[in-house]
């Protein structure tokens, strides 16, 4: 009988650290900001799991050294819609970081959940928050 217990209670507590271990790293949000750049791809893909995805160009030291290049997924449609009319653009982003990916989010650890700023080619405003 007390190794029943022992062991019903072993599984109940492995049980519980399992939940909470993929609560943390998938629901977890670990940090939110946002960046700026020029978009450079955003496209719809997948196999199983079709997911938006996205990456910018930050801008930066212009010397062509390294490219600041920021991967993003996005799972809201208003979001998408307004990224994939803005190709070439400089836009602004809020982001939230997971430290996991789940396939029906998207591929990256980065999701983009609004758009701050969609700025035209000569700089002029194209679509500004409400």
């Amino acid at each position: 009988m007390n190794k029943r217990k022992i062991l019903r209670n072993f599984i109940i507590i492995l049980i519980l650290v399992l939940i909470c271990f993929g609560y943390f790293r998938y629901y977890y949000v670990f940090a939110t900001g946002t960046k700026a750049g020029q978009l450079n791809t955003f496209q719809y893909k997948g196999i199983l799991f079709k997911t938006y995805e996205g990456n910018i160009i930050q801008s930066g030291f212009r010397a062509n050294i390294q490219s600041n290049e920021f991967d993003f997924s996005v799972t809201n449609q208003h979001v998408a819609d307004i990224l994939l009319r803005s190709s070439g653009r400089d836009v602004e982003l809020h982001y939230k970081r997971y430290f996991g990916s789940l396939p029906w989010r998207g591929m990256q650890t980065y999701i983009v959940d609004s758009v701050y700023e969609v700025r035209g080619v000569t700089g002029e405003t194209i679509i500004k928050p409400k």
